[in-house]
């Protein structure tokens, strides 16, 4: 019975209960979202490298190592040999192996030396892996493959030439122009770095720091095998077995030919995600400010509706209400918009994930699941009533006041 009073006494008022309930929509949809974000996006940054148990590379620190290798960010402070390439590929415990090779740039978009594995085994995302939207895998010397972005931002298509320079800044002095390369393949969006760079051959890098002449001769020996690299940036490992991970992991740091480093890119995620966590909680006080607000406008509405709602109370008392059942007839009223407000909040952020999720998986590499269902997601709403329920304790201790003390008018 009180239900049904609460719920027709907020359809006489609905001009202002419907501006309440969309102030409350958009506070609940923002906290929503940033909740969502939080968990979400902590996952998705972690999956912009999938697959790979272990990236190996010269001793600079775990998140120094991750950043150059996967997120293209920074400058590897040294070089590991390319037989300790060779030297991991013999391991049992090894399936694949993708050399990577950094130093070089094109109108500031990093370059990336390696081999036809890295459109193999690479893998983002949720084990997806590389595709053609145009052409395919370099062939020739000379072929490049360019990522979604590049391609985009540069305006180039199949067989346009392109010349790397040497350094990785937008500007660069040293361009290799003895030695240009043709774009044969575009890769499809993946929302990672792999969208920002230029892929060439490890053969290639050695052949524009050769002299031109050094180079044609090469060339018209047929002498490929003599570009064999003697260095390489990092490496991403593959594992055949889960379990050997972390032996592996010890024997390549102390590898004794080499100064090698291994390391797990979970854990070097974690590190990297640690440093964003002050963001994280910014963004979580400021959706909780903008609840705040929306729950103070909810107990102002209320409160401005005791004086409207005099005779209505008096008529209440009139029929047998006690002074309570008027309070808990304002509870009802709150915790009413309130719930409808988060079923329609939860119905808009489903939405617009659903709506949004392949472009923001293109354009900012977060892959986020439709479903907001999650025990965070039900302890903030749980949260969100309780707190309409504080905010509804004001205006309702005024109702039991108002029903103790209003008599109708002869």
């Amino acid at each position: 019975m009180k239900r049904i009073l609460a719920w027709k006494s907020l359809v006489s008022r609905k001009k202002t209960v419907i501006l309440t309930c969309l102030s409350l929509i958009v506070s609940i949809s923002v906290l929503m979202t940033v909740e969502h974000l939080r968990a979400q996006a902590k996952d998705s940054f972690n999956r912009t490298i999938s697959g790979t148990d272990l990236i190996v590379g010269a001793p600079s620190g775990e998140l120094n190592l991750l950043l150059y290798t996967v997120f293209r960010m920074g400058s590897p402070t040294n070089n590991i040999q390319f037989d300790s390439l060779d030297m991991l590929n013999k391991q049992k415990s090894v399936s694949w192996t993708i050399p990577l090779s950094l130093g070089d740039s094109h109108k500031g978009y990093r370059v990336l030396g390696t081999n036809q594995d890295y459109f193999e085994h690479f893998k983002y995302g949720d084990k997806r892996s590389l595709s053609f939207s145009e052409g395919e895998h370099f062939d020739d010397l000379f072929d490049v493959v360019i990522g979604a972005e590049v391609a985009k931002a540069l305006n180039y298509s199949l067989g346009d030439k392109l010349v790397i320079a040497h350094g990785i800044g937008s500007t660069s002095f040293q361009n290799h122009d003895n030695a240009p390369f043709t774009v044969a393949g575009i890769l499809q969006p993946t929302g990672t770095p792999v969208d920002k760079t230029v892929h060439v051959s490890l053969e290639a890098i050695e052949a524009i720091h050769l002299a031109p002449a050094q180079l044609t001769r090469l060339i018209e020996q047929g002498r490929m095998d003599l570009l064999k690299p003697k260095n390489i940036t990092g490496v991403l490992v593959g594992l055949e077995n889960k379990f050997a991970t972390f032996s592996l992991q010890r024997m390549i740091n102390n590898y004794p030919d080499d100064r090698l480093m291994a390391v797990l890119p979970g854990v070097a995620m974690t590190q990297m995600w640690s440093l964003m966590e002050s963001v994280e909680n910014l963004l979580m006080v400021i959706s909780l400010l903008v609840l705040l607000a929306s729950l103070f406008g909810l107990m102002t509405m209320l409160l401005a509706s005791m004086n409207e709602r005099s005779v209505e109370i008096a008529v209440l008392r009139t029929l047998g209400a006690s002074p309570l059942t008027v309070l808990l007839l304002i509870v009802y009223e709150a915790l009413l918009i309130t719930a409808l407000s988060v079923v329609a909040a939860y119905a808009l952020v489903s939405l617009a994930l659903v709506s949004l999720s392949d472009w923001l998986a293109q354009q900012y590499g977060l892959f986020l699941s439709s479903n907001l269902y999650s025990m965070n997601v039900l302890i903030l709403v749980g949260f969100i009533f309780i707190a309409a329920l504080v905010a509804a304790i004001v205006p309702a201790i005024e109702a039991y006041r108002k029903a103790l003390q209003v008599q109708l008018s002869a």
